[in-house]
């Protein structure tokens, strides 16, 4: 399985950045697909970006433009680069890997990390 570790997350105002890392360990890493999901309390949990083995990303139209999703297979690392932040991106940030095979589907998620958009 994979085990997953985010860090980097914190309070920063409005128009600021920060970056997201995500480190996994516990098997082969390059065949997942890795996400960033978001939550927020009462609301469900949110895809924010995700970047397939190949590096074919995908970004919520609500972040596309201000973040970057990047991997690095080798290092078993996954970022989420965050740049004009703005309050309603304030939410705990989850990330994730999915690898979805003919007969069995796997899919492990990190404990999350709080990001905090001050005014």
């Amino acid at each position: 399985q994979v085990q997953l570790v985010e860090s980097g997350g914190g309070l920063v105002q409005a128009g600021g950045s920060l970056r997201l890392s995500c480190a996994a360990s516990g098997a082969i890493f390059g065949p997942y697909t890795m996400g960033w999901y978001r939550q927020t309390p009462g609301k469900q949990r949110e895809l924010v970006a995700t970047i397939t083995r190949d590096g074919t990303t995908n970004y919520a139209d609500a972040v596309k433009g201000r973040f970057t999703i990047s991997r690095d297979n080798a290092k078993n690392m996954v970022y989420l680069q965050m740049d004009s932040l703005k309050p309603e991106d304030t939410a705990v940030y989850y990330c994730n890997a999915r690898l979805r095979l003919t007969l069995r589907e796997f899919d492990y998620w990190g404990q999350g990390t709080q990001v905090t958009v001050s005014l």
